[in-house]
């Protein structure tokens, strides 16, 4: 069955947010983000783009299943944690647009959903009339991480080809527990910019 995308605002995520949970947990257990995740936080976590009526959800569906999501909400709408490296290098996060994750199923990849996703996402911030700027952060880990797999392949070069650099002065720490530790610790964060206006 051929895959369709679904785009929605705000509250229109409800009847999702257990699906998209889910996603999300399944996907980020996987390396570089090792994340152990449990729903009543996914919740709360995803409730904050639920209450952003500029926030942004691009659904994949194979028939009635969320097989990936990619979502987005204005950097003004987000936590400290994310705004303040912005705000101390002088940037204004009401003008920046941010994207939270792009989580797509292992047997869905290489079919062009994660360019669909970009894609959505940078209209949307344009249609809003009042960003600048597209960004997201990804964890950095050692090359030499236990848990890192052979064949792993950083997403880097993609994120070139979709115009975005990275910022090392844009760097935060976020706090989950990895699958193989007993206890949440930090993880060093980066920015990554690519100017839409």
């Amino acid at each position: 069955m051929a895959v369709s995308m679904i785009r929605l605002s705000g509250d229109q995520i409800n009847p999702y947010i257990d699906d998209l949970a889910r996603l999300r947990i399944e996907v980020f257990r996987s390396f570089p983000y090792l994340y152990d995740g449990d729903m009543d936080y996914e919740r709360k976590y995803l409730d904050t783009y639920a209450c952003s009526p500029e926030s942004l959800f691009v659904l994949a569906m194979d028939g009635e299943s969320v097989i990936g999501a990619a979502t987005g909400i204005p950097m003004d709408h987000e936590t400290e944690e994310f705004k303040g490296p912005f705000i101390k290098q002088g940037y204004e996060p009401e003008k920046i647009f941010y994207f939270g994750e792009s989580v797509l199923l292992p047997d869905y990849r290489g079919q062009g959903i994660g360019v669909a996703f970009f894609d959505h996402r940078e209209g949307h911030a344009r249609e809003q009339g009042r960003f600048t700027h597209c960004c997201f952060c990804a964890v950095e880990r050692p090359l030499d991480h236990p848990l890192r797999p052979s064949d792993y392949q950083p997403l880097d070069q993609f994120w070139h080809n979709r115009g975005y650099r990275k910022v090392p002065e844009l760097a935060t720490t976020y706090t989950w527990k990895d699958v193989d530790q007993s206890e949440e610790t930090a993880k060093p964060m980066t920015f990554w910019l690519r100017r839409i206006d």
